[in-house]
C-alpha cells in the first residue's frame, strides 16, 4: 500500500514545489528613458517620472490619474533631480518608487501589459497633464520573467485652447492679489458663454459655473460640441443668462475658489477681482439681484461655500452632490471624534466609494496611495488631487511649505489639533455660529440635490447640514434639499435645467 502511494506523494511535492517556485519567480522590469530631440531644448533636468501599467488595451495608461476600480492602473513615480536630455536614464525594481499596488517592478505579477512613461516637469499647474510635460507612446509587454524596455520622450502634452464660436469668450485675468501672495505673477482664467442674440448695450443675468473637481475653464468646449444643447442654446426658449466657466486649478489642485493659509486669498481674487473684470466686459450691469452660482461635486461644495460666505454677493445657490458639508460626515469619517482615516472603529478597512446598490468598490487607504505617487512629496499633500486640495484649503501651514496633514499619509492617524482647523470650512458649524446674521442673508437662495446612494458617501454630509437647518429659527430656514433614493453622483445634474431654475427665479424676482 506505501508503495503505491509514492507516485502520488512525489507528484503532490511537485505541485506544491512549482507552486512556491512561481511564488519566487522574479519578473523583473527595467526601464531605459531618454528624451527625443525635438524635446530638448524646453526640456528641465529635475522633475518626477511616471510609470503607468494596465491591462487594459483600449486605455492610454497616462490619463489614469483619478483611481477607477473597474480600470485598474498601476501607477510608479520618483523624483529626478538631473536627467540629462542627451543622456539616457536607466529605472528598475531597485530603486525607491513611490507606487499604488503592493507589488514592485522587481516582482511583476506574470501578463501582458500596456506601459507608459511621463515627465512631470511643470511647476506651474498642479496635475501632471500640464502642457509643458512629456510622455512616450505607450507600449504592449509581456511579463514573464526579466523584461526590458526603452521609452523615448517624444510628445508633449497639448495646449489649453478653447473652440472657436460667435458666443464663447475666454478671459486670462492677471490676479494683483494672488501675485502678490506668491510673488510671481498669479493668473485666474475662466471662458464665457454668451446668450443667444447678444447684445453688448443690454444688461444680463449672470450664472457662475464651478465644475467637478479639478475642472478647468476649457470645459465650455463640450457644451460648444454637444448638438442638443447648442441647438436649444440658440434658440428663443433658451434663458437670457451670461454663463462663466470658472477654472478650477490652483497650487494644490482644485482652489475651490476660498481663501486658505496655503492656495492664497482665491475667494477675495474672485469676488474683488474676476468678478467684476468679467461683469464690466460683458453684463452691462454689476447687480447682485441677478447673480448666480451653481455645480455638481466639488462644484457642488464650492458653490454653496461661495453663497454662504458671500451672502450679498449671490442671489441664489444651485448646489448637486456637494463634497462634504459637514465633517461630522466628512464622507464616513467624524474628523472630530475618530482617530483613524483608514479604518472605522471595528478595524475594517472605511471604503470611500460604492456603486448604487451600495457595494463598496474603493477604499479610502486606495484612494490616497494613488494621491501619494503624485506628490512630488510622495504624499497626497501636494499630489493635485481632491485630498491635497481639501487639505490646502483646511489645513494651516506645515512643513517645507507644505499643507498640514489631517491623518497621515500612510498610516491614516488623524491630527485632532488640524481637524480642529478644518472647522473653518464645516458649514454646518459655519452657519450654525453666524446664523443670526447669515440665516436672512440666504433666504429663498438655497437648492441642494444629493443622490441618496452617492457614490462618495456624500449623502451623510449633506443629510448633517439639511439636519441644522431644519432646526433653525429667527428665521426659520427655507432651504430646499433634496434627497433622492437610488441616484448616485451627480446623477441628475444639467446645465439645461439648472439655467431654468435660475430663469424661474428671475421671473419671480421681477415680479415682487
Amino acid at each position: 500500500m506505501m508503495f503505491k502511494k509514492i507516485p502520488f506523494i512525489y507528484a503532490l511535492c511537485l505541485f506544491i514545489g512549482l507552486q512556491l517556485y512561481a511564488q519566487e519567480k522574479q519578473n523583473n522590469l527595467s526601464i531605459k528613458i531618454s528624451i527625443d530631440q525635438s524635446q530638448q531644448k524646453n526640456f528641465e533636468k529635475k522633475g518626477r517620472i511616471f510609470v503607468f501599467l494596465t491591462q487594459n488595451s483600449k486605455l492610454e495608461p497616462r490619463n489614469q490619474i483619478w483611481p477607477n476600480p473597474y480600470q485598474k492602473t498601476h501607477i510608479f513615480a520618483q523624483n529626478i533631480d538631473h536627467f540629462s536630455p542627451k543622456k539616457s536614464i536607466e529605472l528598475n525594481g531597485q530603486d525607491k518608487w513611490t507606487k499604488t499596488p503592493e507589488w514592485s517592478l522587481n516582482s511583476i505579477p506574470a501578463g501582458t501589459y500596456y506601459v507608459q512613461v511621463v515627465w512631470d516637469q511643470d511647476i506651474k499647474e498642479s496635475r501632471i497633464n500640464a502642457p509643458s510635460n512629456l510622455y512616450a507612446d505607450k507600449q504592449k509587454i509581456l511579463i514573464d520573467g526579466d523584461q526590458e524596455l526603452s521609452f523615448i520622450l517624444n510628445k508633449k502634452y497639448k495646449p489649453r485652447t478653447i473652440k472657436e464660436h460667435p458666443l464663447a469668450k475666454l478671459v486670462d485675468l492677471k490676479s494683483d492679489t494672488l501675485s502678490s501672495w506668491w510673488a510671481h505673477d498669479m493668473n485666474l482664467k475662466a471662458s464665457v458663454l454668451l446668450p443667444h442674440n447678444y447684445d453688448k448695450n443690454k444688461a444680463y443675468p449672470i450664472r457662475y459655473n464651478v465644475a467637478g473637481y479639478g475642472g478647468r475653464y476649457t470645459r465650455i468646449n463640450w457644451l460648444i460640441s454637444n448638438e442638443n444643447f447648442m441647438k436649444w442654446w440658440d434658440s428663443e426658449e433658451s434663458p437670457q443668462i451670461i454663463t462663466v466657466f470658472l477654472d478650477g486649478e490652483g497650487p494644490f489642485g482644485d482652489s475651490y475658489q476660498m481663501d486658505s493659509d496655503n492656495s492664497g486669498p482665491y475667494g477675495y481674487s474672485l469676488i474683488n477681482e474676476l468678478i467684476p473684470h468679467i461683469e464690466s466686459r460683458f453684463r452691462g450691469t454689476d447687480n447682485a439681484m441677478t447673480r448666480f452660482v451653481d455645480g455638481c461635486s466639488t462644484g457642488g461644495w464650492v458653490s454653496l461655500g461661495l453663497q454662504l460666505y458671500y451672502p450679498d454677493m449671490f442671489n441664489g445657490v444651485y448646489s448637486y452632490s456637494p463634497d462634504a458639508i459637514d465633517f461630522e460626515n466628512y464622507q464616513l469619517i467624524n474628523i472630530y471624534k475618530e482617530k483613524q482615516a483608514f479604518k472605522n472603529e471595528v478595524g475594517y478597512l472605511r471604503p470611500i466609494m460604492r456603486d448604487t446598490n451600495g457595494e463598496p468598490l474603493l477604499s479610502m487607504k486606495e484612494f490616497i496611495a494613488y494621491e501619494n505617487v503624485f506628490g512630488s512629496s510622495n504624499s497626497y499633500l501636494n499630489s493635485g488631487g481632491q485630498f491635497s486640495a481639501h487639505t490646502a484649503l483646511y489645513s494651516p501651514k506645515g512643513d517645507n511649505g507644505l499643507p498640514k496633514p489631517l491623518f497621515d499619509p500612510y498610516t491614516g492617524v488623524i491630527d485632532a489639533e488640524v481637524a480642529k482647523h478644518w472647522g473653518k470650512y464645516d458649514f454646518k458649524k459655519y452657519a450654525e455660529a453666524n446664523w443670526s446674521i447669515l440665516g436672512p442673508k440666504i433666504q429663498g437662495k438655497i437648492y441642494i440635490w444629493m443622490g441618496d446612494m452617492d457614490s462618495f458617501y456624500l449623502n451623510t454630509g449633506t443629510r448633517g447640514f439639511d439636519d441644522f437647518l431644519k432646526s433653525t429659527s429667527n428665521p426659520k430656514s427655507d432651504a430646499i434639499i433634496e434627497f433622492t433614493p437610488m441616484e448616485g453622483h451627480c446623477s441628475l445634474y444639467s446645465h439645461k435645467e439648472v439655467l431654468l431654475k435660475m430663469q424661474k427665479r428671475i421671473d419671480m424676482l421681477r415680479k415682487q
